[in-house]
């Protein structure tokens, strides 16, 4: 199995217009942070992407991906669903709809989102989606089985997703004693670390950290990471070990 981190920052992605701070002025790489999104990959079910963002037009072509299988969506505020029209391409090529699994909640989101998609009458050349409901059980694509985890992201339900050793969870701030038993066993873990100080709706690295001891992870990797966080270099000299910054990229293989 291979994860490509088609994306590591927040909503307003890193650099943040108008600001000049040093993060967002900053001329390493690993500080360009497009919104978050991961492509799971090589496990015989095809290209799978969880969430597409206001960048996944640019995040498809910067892998050179060919082939879409499945979305998967974690929730449906918009710099997690922005860029669903642009599946368009693949319905092209591939001539079939593609397969958006999402909880009840966000498909009525994407359906408000993008209602001439889903109009009686069609204009031509519109995105051809399949909605498939998930919930909290096992679901399967292609014969890979995914395990939903739910998480809240302040009021707001969000699924992760367990794709066998390897867990992604983002735009969290609490997780349940029974969800953590979904998560536990994971070689590798992804999670949302906005920034230092306390936010509503996301965990701190200090949370993260904290979460991650709790879980026992092995190998950790920060994802959903504002400006305010700090530069990527500086921050990833702090971290125990164990527990690194994702950045826009990032391969990974289990």
């Amino acid at each position: 199995m291979k994860i490509t981190f088609l994306g590591t920052g927040t909503s307003h992605g890193v650099p943040v217009i108008a600001c000049g701070c040093q993060v967002c002025t900053s001329t390493s790489s690993k500080d360009k942070r497009l919104r978050s999104s991961i492509m799971v990959s090589e496990t015989g079910a095809g290209n799978i992407v969880v969430d597409t963002t206001p960048d996944f037009r640019y995040q498809m072509l910067r892998e050179n991906v060919k082939h879409l299988e499945a979305v998967l969506i974690t929730h449906s505020h918009k710099d997690h669903i922005a860029g669903m029209d642009d599946i368009r391409a693949f319905n092209y090529f591939q001539k079939r709809s593609i397969d958006i699994y999402a909880s009840v909640f966000s498909q009525e989101i994407i359906i408000r989102e993008f209602s001439y998609a889903f109009a009686e009458h069609k204009y031509p050349g519109v995105p051809e989606m399949n909605l498939k409901t998930i919930d909290g059980s096992p679901f399967d694509v292609n014969g890979l089985t995914i395990l939903p985890v739910k998480v809240m992201h302040h009021q707001m339900p969000v699924l992760g997703f367990r794709f066998g050793d390897f867990t992604y969870i983002t735009d969290a701030n609490f997780i349940s004693e029974e969800e953590k038993e979904k998560i536990r066993g994971s070689k590798v873990l992804v999670l949302n670390t906005l920034r230092r100080e306390k936010h509503i709706s996301h965990f701190t690295l200090d949370e993260a950290i904290a979460l991650t001891r709790e879980l026992a992870i092995p190998q950790v990797y920060f994802t959903h990471i504002s400006h305010q966080l700090g530069l990527h270099d500086e921050v990833s000299a702090e971290l125990p070990p164990g527990m690194a910054l994702a950045y826009d990229g990032l391969e990974i293989e289990l």
